[in-house]
């Protein structure tokens, strides 16, 4: 039943053994070519530290074909499997370790050694180690231990940190108890210096460095954690007592030894810790590595020393070794030895990395490492160790097992480096295959058996049988055969005859060859009883595995078993049985194993058969191990070795090797047998050769053991291979050996002597070509350089080396350092040409000229001479005399027996160049000429150069200056010259044999240049607090350049980085005069840099350098701050304060001056008190006692009293009163008297009472008292004695006590009572629009009558005064009128009494002066002044302005200001001033109107030349060419027009100031006209100029002729020949037209007369008047504010619907055409007539404005139209001037006519004083005719004439305005007729002449596009429309998309304040036809009157005759103007 499985069990493993051949055979095969094992791509590295918050990857990647398999595993092997949250492998072959938890930390994870291993088919890889290792985040305290020092040793302090950590954490710094930062650095000579290992080391320790402490900064390197030390250390010092021999801290007595590591170019610092007093010296040494032998470390750059510790910077290999440090000091000795070893990566490569080797054939692998280091070496095939430990793998002869993959590692401590490379089996190989083998079989006994196997393979394999493992050998019954087919394979067939039971086994048929073998096997079963065939003797070595299986025949066969001694098996753990009869033991022993095992083999039926196996156990000798003393040994030293085999079978053969051979006795070694199990090897005298391996053999029958020990000798070195002298030939690579060989082993090195002979020797320098490898010195390319004599040298340390001198000469040809050369000889003159030869002697030397040979004998001329040289041979040829002829090329020729060589000599036979010629000037400037010249012949030799001579024209030739110029060129530039100098210039050519004639001269003039010279002798002086002069002198005269025209003087402000503002001076002709400059309006003590630079018309020179200088001190800008005061006594107080900031004092502050009065009196300028000091704070002394006191502090510098501080109140305490001032007893009858007093001056306090004090004279009474309440001033005594004197007096009490008492007086009751008056004189001050009232008490008896008497009048009761019944004087409503002398008089018939008051009225102030003190662009600076006739103290102003065309503005002003600034301003603009005070009661009249201006002009026009740049069919606009007059340009307007065109195209309304601009698209030849408006804040101006465009050609085309031959822009009317010159129709129309008007003017002049007002509403009631002028909202010259949105048209050329003319810009069309009456009131001045408004009437309210004098009424010369009825609009306006329309186009602007209507008188009896009645003409002496109109003049003062009442109470705010010339508004019902100020001579108060409005007054809606949109609205197009159309481009609030034509607006105007010509040039454009009232006389360029904006500006009739008289008016200015502008216009005009 049993016996299918046992078939199965072998049928199994018949199977598995088939797959293993399979397997086998299958590998054999050759891979394709392009297949290759596993190569590592990204090898992981040696070291992976990381944290555990972070996790890591680490990756591994590799390549082959087909792609390997990536494993990880362990150390020992096995594989790495994933390990849930702690460790995975992903799918890309990474190894991820991910964060974790500090708790789930496990060693076997996080702590381990992995390797990377790569496979695929053809082999397996491992990488390096990966050492694993996670860092848990520990905490961890660095901690610092107290180290112990001796004074004046070197202390280090340590910073320890936890081993747990150590790896990780590294020192950063060390910080003191001070906070300093001690980090690493490279300063070695300080007192502390941190070490690279993280120690403090601090030098020479003094008592001091006891008291600090340390702590240390580390930084984790994984968390990049950093933090401090948990404990600070410290030094203690000690004091040493005696001497101190130097101590080692740590170690004792103990032998000193540290092992150090360190990386590779890292720092390294080796220790010596010693101590010692005195203190010890310090010395380093290093051992040559294998000797005892030491030497002193070198210090240099890379090793320093430190006290005791030594520190390597950058560390190599070769630093590695043993290290000594030596301590001593005068008391003894220590030492200290380091062995560092400097670590270099390693890193491994194996040589070759690929190779193909046939079957049998060789193979070796290379393993290349570098490192260090390096502690072993190993091999690895597919991840298998080997067991081979050199660096060189052999194999002796491939076989199929040894392809695969090889890997070299090298290890050491740390690190670990591997690389592989692949073994590939050439392509003969074909290991045997099994193609066709027998099966298992079962068969009966009897037949035959044929086995049969066919075996493959190359080469052909051999088949052989076995049975069991017995090979079967041919006899009688088994027979072997075999052939071979023809395809290559082998038949291998075993015939066994008539088959038996014994025949049955394993039957198994080998196919091998020497690349292989193949196998197969299976079972014969044969039926019939158990047999086993007989088992030899096994013997087996002990410790090895016995195996054996039982021979047994038979089937079936149920069990195999086997027994020893008849005990079945296994019987212990190391037998094992398996059931198919294999016996195992494992690690056989002879005590235990060796016996005889029997085999037993059964069947079902009990039959069984046995056999024996004796195992005999075999000992393998045992060898002791044994070694030479420690070290190497001396030479003739006794050695012994003794090997001693214990253990093993005898007989034991033992014998020894040295260096794998045998020991003979010739070598001095003896051996002797010890016994049968030892033997003893002896050296009598050590020599070199006994250095090596000496092994010790011990064979016996179960093998061969050895032993090996090595022995090193100190052997001196000796010669291998002795240099010798060698020669080479030259350029050849020289190759000489020097081999030696010693123990160490010697290091050999080359020298080469210095000089020619041998004794001093120098290293090799390394080159290229030079270089010594392994003894071996190579010269690559030998020179002549290189020979000479070498020494080489081999030294071991041992004995004093060997030494070799050799030389080495090199075998040269000749040669000639120089192949060709040029000489040169002067003609006629001797010459030696010489050829030096170097190079191996014998040389000969022959010579030839232009290639032909050269023979002395031929010419005596010639002579050669040659001479011997130590390096070769010179050869000379001599001439006698040169020639022409001898400029040839000689050639010697050089021959010896290497080779040979030539040199040519170019022979040039030379002569002086010819001069040069052809000297021009190219090109000239201010300090450079430029020339150029034709070349000279150069006489055959090169010109050297050119010498360029020159001088100033007036100089001799002997006084030159000379520019040399390189001889090659021939033009160059003489610089360094002078500008407007005049020279004369000649050349001269020079070469080597001397120098040319001169060339002839040229005579040129340097252009001018700006002055290179500075101003001298410039003197900064300050004048006042904003005003300094500078003065200065000329540069030298010879850095003018040309003519000085004049200096820029610049000034800023000292150190600010603002620019200069230059100011522009003339130049002085007068020899040596200083030029002048003041600067004005400076900050007071300030600072001011100054420079000044001189410029000629070429430009401006440098600038000088800074003079620095202080204006005057001025006054402090700010009041001292902090004031307080404190009360101390009653009449004391104390007050502090603070000084002003240094900046506002303005000077350097002296005093401060405290001003102080009692507040009732502050604002009286009388009543103050000051006192000064030179602290911050003062006690004021004998003040007023209960007084309120108002102080103010100022601070006092050298330029004055600075501002006052804010004031401040302090009241002194109370005390008792003083007396009462006055008392009277007055008889009230026979028994009363009437007492009354006056209060004390001095209350001291608030009265509380007075006490009258009465006693009856002479009488010894006593004194009677009687309180009487403070508010009674009098009391009544009764019950007195008749006739009886009583005697008075009173006192008065306050809190603090009663006073003095007043004077005593005596009165005595009577029946008779005078008339006496009780009240006192007293002074009454009343406050405006108050009630006052008057008393006087009175008594008497009848009862008298009282009167009174105002100012020396009876007084009469009146509605505003009355009598009170108690005979007080009552006054209602005070006015300024009341004040005076008031009396009153008491009469009855017995006497009459009298007082007398004085009435002080406080009222508002007056009007104060304002006057004008300075201007600038954008500020005013105005002075005020109370009025002289104000009564109550003055306590500010407040002052009003405004902009032309703006809104009032108010700026309060203090009563001490002297000046005011009003900031901010438009530049050029006009401006409105004036001023109101106010005082306690009330704010008062206002100031007249200073009218005035800001500076800047409008843009000034440029030279047309500098302007205009003409092309064919373009012109650039060059706009830097204008100026822009002080106020900065903002934006152009350009249009053009051909020349017969009427209309203007515009090309651009927004050019930027800064840029050229190019009008493009013009016609070739073709006049044009051009207009250009430039723009500032100041207003514009408008240029016409007319060019022609140039032809194509670039020529230019005639000019045009106007008639005049002036070829302007206006063109006359041509007239026919026979008409006269006056009928020409510019003369006449306008002298017809002025007749015509003048004549219509004088009617309504009449007419105007006679409709005259007769009333005048100023006569009426006053209040009605202050109402009308303070309900107005503009006063007269209001301009509408061209800014507001709603005015959206500003500027318009609107012409009245009757007038068909289009508006031509650049004329002015002003026609009264309707002026509107007024129904009552003032009036405005201009009203002009709309037609574009429903409403036709509507006017401008316009109330009076103030003016001076107190009058009503206008300005002079006031051009307004009047009317008393209607139906009179259309007249002319009186005293005006006009244009006449229509004819504009066809005037000459210079021959323009103007006339004027007659004046009006406006009701005054006569010509106003100064007034002219009709314009005169130019230079006729008259008084010049001025208006308001347009102007904008202020009014007459609103008073008609002043209150004799007293003042008025209102609170008067006038707000003046401008006048608008179109102002289209409601009605003015207010006008009205005004005086005219006849006070004075000027002209008007307030002059200043502002800007006519040409026509803007329209509703919001588009008015010209309503109602001029036919013909009106064409001309204007071509303005475009404009975002900023006011009068400056601030800002206008304008619609640019109202589809409303604009024309340029017209500036606003300019006066220059310092002109005071009559011309008012370029001030207004085109202005609207619809204006009333324009200006009396043509602006622009036609003479008109300018008016000056201040009034002391206005001249007088004498001054402006002068004026005309000197030609300084309007036609001289015209004509400088036509005269500049070329032949052009500029439009800039006003009305005509």
């Amino acid at each position: 039943m049993n016996m299918p499985n046992e078939r199965l069990k072998w049928l199994m493993l018949y199977a598995a053994v088939a797959l293993i051949a399979c397997g086998q055979t299958l590998a054999a095969n050759p891979p394709d070519a392009d297949q290759k094992g596993p190569v590592f791509l990204k090898e992981p590295t040696n070291r992976i530290d990381f944290s555990n918050s972070t996790g890591a990857e680490i990756e591994c990647k590799s390549s082959g074909n087909p792609m390997p398999e990536i494993i990880w595993i362990r150390s020992d092997g096995t594989a790495v499997g994933d390990v849930p949250g702690l460790r995975q492998i992903s799918s890309d072959g990474k190894l991820v370790f991910p964060p974790f938890r500090a708790e789930d930390y496990r060693q076997e994870v996080h702590a381990q050694v992995y390797a990377c291993l790569a496979r695929n088919q053809f082999g397996s890889i491992i990488s390096r180690d990966v050492n694993v290792r996670a860092v848990v985040n520990q905490f961890y305290e660095a901690e610092i231990m107290t180290e112990y020092v001796i004074r004046g040793n070197a202390a280090v302090l340590k910073c320890s940190i936890p081993s747990f950590v150590a790896d990780f954490v590294r020192v950063e710094s060390w910080i003191d108890d001070e906070g300093n930062v001690l980090s690493f650095s490279d300063n070695y000579d300080g007192k502390y210096l941190v070490l690279p290992s993280g120690e403090l080391h601090i030098r020479e320790v003094g008592p001091e460095d006891g008291y600090k402490s340390y702590q240390c900064r580390t930084k984790h390197r994984l968390t990049g954690e950093t933090r401090l030390s948990a404990t600070k250390g410290r030094l203690v010092i000690t004091e040493p007592v005696g001497s101190v021999s130097p101590q080692l801290s740590g170690n004792g007595n103990q032998e000193h030894i540290t092992l150090t590591r360190v990386p590779k170019m890292g720092s390294v610092t080796l220790m010596c810790p010693a101590q010692a007093y005195p203190v010890p010296f310090f010395r380093w040494y290093k051992f040559i590595e294998g000797t005892t032998r030491k030497q002193a470390v070198v210090l240099n750059d890379r090793v320093k020393q430190v006290s005791g510790t030594l520190i390597i910077k950058d560390a190599v290999v070769e630093d590695s070794g043993k290290y000594l440090c030596v301590v001593n000091n005068s008391v003894g000795g220590e030492s200290v030895e380091t062995v560092l070893t400097v670590t270099a990566p390693l890193s491994a490569k194996i040589d070759p990395p690929t190779q193909t080797v046939d079957f049998g054939r060789p193979a070796v692998f290379t393993c290349q490492y570098t490192g260090n280091p390096i502690k072993t070496v190993s091999w690895m095939k597919d991840g298998k160790a080997i067991g081979h430990s050199e660096p060189v793998l052999r194999i002796e002869s491939v076989k199929k097992e040894d392809k695969g993959m090889y890997q070299c590692f090298v290890r050491n401590d740390q690190e670990s480096a591997e690389a592989s490379a692949e073994l590939k089996l050439g392509g003969r190989f074909d290991p045997p295959v099994i193609r066709q083998a027998f099966q298992e079989e079962t068969m009966e006994p009897g037949p035959s058996v044929f086995l049969k196997c066919v075996a493959g393979g190359n080469p052909t394999p051999e088949i052989s049988w076995e049975l069991d493992g017995k090979k079967i050998a041919n006899n009688d019954r088994y027979q072997v055969g075999q052939y071979v087919t023809v395809n290559g394979d082998v038949v291998s067939y075993l015939n066994i005859t008539s088959v038996h039971a014994n025949d049955g086994g394993l039957y198994k048929c080998i196919a091998k060859s020497k690349v292989g073998v193949a196998e197969h096997s299976a079972k014969l079963n044969v039926y019939g009883l158990p047999y086993i065939r007989q088992m030899e003797k096994k013997a087996i070595v002990a410790g090895e595995t016995l195996i054996v299986t039982c021979p047994v025949a038979g089937y079936p066969i149920d069990s195999i078993v086997w027994e020893r001694d008849n005990r079945a098996l296994p019987i212990n753990r190391k037998q094992k049985v398996f059931p198919n009869g294999t016996l195992i033991i494992e690690n056989v022993e002879r005590n235990s194993d060796q016996a005889t095992y029997t085999c037993v083999a059964k069947n079902q039926e009990g039959y069984s058969a046995r056999g024996s196996l004796e195992v005999q156990v075999m000992v393998l000798p045992r060898i002791i191990p044994f070694a030479f003393e420690e070290g190497p040994a001396q030479v003739g030293q006794y050695l012994t070795l003794h090997c001693s085999v214990p253990g093993g079978d005898l007989p034991l053969n033992i014998d020894w090797t040295l260096d794998g051979q045998p020991i003979s006795e010739d070598l001095g070694i003896t051996t002797a047998r010890v016994g049968r199990r030892g033997s003893v090897l002896t050296i009598e005298a050590v020599e070199a050769p006994h250095a090596g391996n000496f092994t010790c053999h011990a064979r016996n029958l179960a093998g061969h053991q050895q032993f090996t020990t090595p022995l090193n000798v100190y052997v001196p070195p000796r010669w291998i291979l002795e240099p010798t002298d060698k020669a080479f030939a030259q350029g050849s690579d020289a190759k000489v050996e020097c081999k030696a060989d010693g123990f160490p082993k010697p290091q050999v090195t080359w020298k080469k002597a210095v000089g020619d002979t041998p004794g001093e020797y120098k290293d090799l320098k390394k080159s290229d070509n030079i270089r010594v490898e392994e003894g071996t010195l190579h010269v690559d390319n030998i020179q002549k350089t290189n020979e000479g004599y070498y020494l080489c040298e081999a030294i071991n340390g041992i004995g004093s080396g060997l030494s070799a001198v050799i030389m080495i000469s090199v075998q040269a040809p000749p040669e000639f350092t120089e192949k060709l050369r040029n000489q040169t000889a002067r003609r006629g003159e001797p010459a030696v040409l010489q050829c030096e030869a170097k190079g191996e002697k014998p040389i000969g030397i022959l010579w030839n000229m232009n290639n032909m040979r050269l023979d002395p004998k031929n010419d005596n001329r010639y002579t050669i001479r040659e001479e011997i040289l130590s390096t070769g041979v010179m050869s000379s040829l001599s001439i006698k005399r040169t020639e022409r002829s001898d400029s040839a090329l000689f050639t010697c020729v050089a021959t010896n027996a290497f080779g040979s060589d030539d040199a040519s000599i170019n022979m040039i036979v030379q002569e002086v160049p010819e001069m040069p010629y052809a000297l021009k000037v190219l090109d000239k400037s201010g300090r450079s000429v430029q020339l150029s010249w034709a070349q000279p012949y150069d006489g055959n030799s090169p010109l050297d150069r050119y010498i360029i001579e020159f001088k100033r024209s007036r100089a001799s030739w002997t006084e030159i200056d000379r520019v040399i110029v390189p001889g090659h060129t021939t033009e160059a530039q003489v610089q360094k010259l002078s500008p407007a100098t005049t020279y004369n210039i000649r050349i001269v050519a020079e070469n080597a044999i001397g120098t040319s004639q001169s060339s002839e001269a040229v005579t040129i003039i340097t252009a001018e240049e700006a002055p290179s010279g500075k101003p001298q002798n410039i003197k900064v002086e300050p004048v006042n607090q904003t005003t300094m002069r500078v003065t200065w002198k000329p540069p030298p005269r010879t850095e003018w350049n040309g003519e000085i025209l004049g200096y820029y003087v610049g000034y800023k402000l000292s150190n600010t980085n603002s620019s200069y503002v230059f100011e522009t001076i003339n130049f002085i002709t007068e020899e040596g005069k200083e030029h002048n400059l003041e600067l004005q309006n400076l900050r007071v003590y300030t600072q001011y840099s100054v420079v000044i630079q001189a410029f000629n018309k070429i430009g401006a020179g440098p600038l000088s350098e800074e003079e620095k200088q202080f204006t005057a001190e001025g006054t402090p800008s700010q009041p001292p701050s902090d004031t307080a005061c404190t009360t101390l006594t009653s009449q004391t107080i104390r007050v502090g304060w603070v000084s002003p900031p240094l900046e506002s004092a303005n000077g350097v502050i002296k005093t401060y001056k405290v001003v102080y009065a009692p507040s009732d009196e502050w604002y009286d300028e009388t009543k103050r008190h000051y006192k000064k000091t030179a602290s911050s704070d003062t006690v004021l002394h004998g003040l007023k006692k209960y007084t309120n006191y108002t102080m103010q502090v100022l601070a006092t510098t050298a330029g004055g009293d600075g501002v006052r501080s804010v004031p401040i109140h302090c009241q002194t305490e109370p005390d008792v009163p003083e007396a009462p001032t006055d008392v009277k007893a007055l008889v009230m009858g026979n028994a009363a008297i009437l007492v009354s007093w006056r209060p004390p001056a001095q209350p001291n306090g608030i009265i509380t009472q007075y006490t009258v004090y009465s006693k009856a004279e002479g009488a010894e009474t006593e004194t009677k008292t009687q309180k009487v309440p403070h508010y009674q001033m009098s009391f009544e005594a009764t019950e007195l004695e008749k006739n009886k004197p009583y005697e008075f007096w009173v006192t008065a009490s306050t809190t603090i006590g009663e006073g003095q008492q007043s004077k005593s007086i005596v009165a005595m009751p009577s029946d008779q009572v005078p008339a006496k008056i009780a009240s006192f004189d007293d002074t009454f001050t009343a406050t405006f629009k108050e009630d006052a009232k008057m008393p006087c008490l009175a008594v008497g008896a009848p009862q008298p009558e009282i009167t009174w008497k105002i100012k020396g009048v009876e007084f009469s009761a009146n509605d505003r005064m009355r009598l009170l019944p108690d005979g007080s004087l009552l006054i209602k409503s005070v006015n300024r009128q009341d004040a005076g002398d008031y009396s009153c008089h008491a009469e009855n018939s017995i006497a009459k009494d009298s007082i007398t008051h004085k009435l002080i009225v406080l009222a508002p102030p007056q009007s104060p002066h304002v006057t004008l003190s300075a201007t600038t662009t954008d500020a005013l600076t105005v002075k005020l002044k109370p009025h002289e006739g104000d009564t109550a103290p003055l306590h500010g102003y407040t002052l009003h302005y405004k902009p032309e065309f703006g809104e009032w503005e108010t700026s309060e002003v203090s009563v001490d200001s002297q000046k005011h600034n009003i900031e901010s301003l438009l530049c050029g603009s006009r401006y409105q001033v004036y001023a109101t005070g106010f005082n306690n009661i009330g704010a008062g009249e206002a100031s007249d109107i200073l009218n005035t201006r800001t500076k800047g002009q409008k843009p000034k026009l440029p030279e047309k030349p500098r302007f205009i740049e003409v092309s064919s069919n373009s012109v650039s606009l060059h706009f830097k060419a204008w100026k822009d007059g002080g106020c900065p340009m903002s934006h152009f307007v350009v249009e053009s027009k051909k020349r017969d065109q009427i209309e203007w195209n515009q090309i651009s309304n927004n050019v930027k100031p800064d840029n050229n601009y190019v009008v493009l698209d013009l016609e070739p030849a073709t006049w044009y006209n051009l207009r250009i408006t430039a723009h500032n804040s100041a207003g514009f101006t408008v240029a016409e100029y007319d060019f022609a465009t140039l032809t194509v050609t670039g020529g230019t085309i005639a000019p045009l002729d106007d008639g005049t031959g002036q070829g302007n822009v206006h063109t006359r009317i041509r007239l026919p020949a026979w008409m006269p010159e006056w009928l020409d129709l510019n003369f006449m129309v306008p002298l017809i037209a002025t007749v015509v008007v003048v004549a219509v003017g004088i009617c309504v002049v009449c007419v105007a007369l006679s409709r005259r007002r007769a009333d005048d509403m100023r006569g009426g009631q006053k209040d009605v008047y202050y109402d009308v002028v303070y309900n107005q909202t503009m006063g007269p010259g209001a301009t509408l504010d061209k800014r507001r949105p709603d005015l959206r048209d500003e500027l318009g050329y609107i012409a009245p619907p009757n007038r068909k003319l289009p508006p031509v810009p650049g004329s002015n069309y002003n026609t009264c055409d309707r002026i509107k009456r007024g129904r009552g009131g003032l009036r405005s001045n201009h009203s002009t007539w709309d037609p574009r408004r429903p409403n036709l009437y509507e006017e401008l309210k316009a109330p009076p404005v103030p003016m001076h004098g107190n009058h009503y009424g206008h300005a002079h010369g006031t051009a307004e139209c009047h009317y008393r009825h209607p139906g009179m609009e259309d007249e002319i306006c009186p005293y005006a001037t006009f244009h006449l329309l229509g004819f504009r186009e066809e005037m000459d602007p210079t021959k323009a006519m103007n006339f004027q209507t007659f004046p009006h008188q406006n009701g005054h009896a006569g010509p106003v004083p100064g007034h002219a009645g009709t314009m005169l003409p130019p230079g006729h002496p008259g008084h010049v005719h001025s208006r308001s109109g347009s102007q904008s003049m202020p009014r007459a003062n609103r008073y008609q004439r002043k209150n004799s009442q007293g003042g008025q109470s209102s609170i008067y705010t006038p707000a003046p305005e401008y006048d608008d010339p179109a102002n289209c508004a409601e009605e003015d019902q207010y006008r009205r007729y005004t005086r005219v100020n006849s006070q004075g001579g000027s002209l008007y108060s307030g002059p200043g002449p502002e800007y006519d409005d040409p026509a803007n007054c329209a509703p919001e809606e588009d008015q010209y596009g309503s109602q001029y949109g036919g013909p009106y609205g064409q001309p204007y197009d071509h303005y475009g429309s404009r975002g900023s159309m006011g009068r400056r481009s601030i800002g206008s609030a304008r619609n640019p998309g109202n589809g409303s034509p604009e024309p340029p607006p017209p500036p606003p105007r300019n006066h220059d304040m310092s002109n005071s010509s009559f011309n008012d040039s370029k001030e207004s454009n085109e202005i609207s036809e619809a204006e009333c009232d324009r200006d009396h006389g043509p602006r622009g360029n036609y003479g008109a009157v300018k008016r000056s904006p201040q009034p002391k500006d206005q001249r007088t009739t004498e001054e402006m005759r002068k004026l005309i008289e000197r030609n300084e008016t309007g036609p001289k200015q015209l004509q400088l103007q036509q005269a500049n502008g070329a032949g052009f216009t500029a439009y800039d005009t006003m009305a005509v």
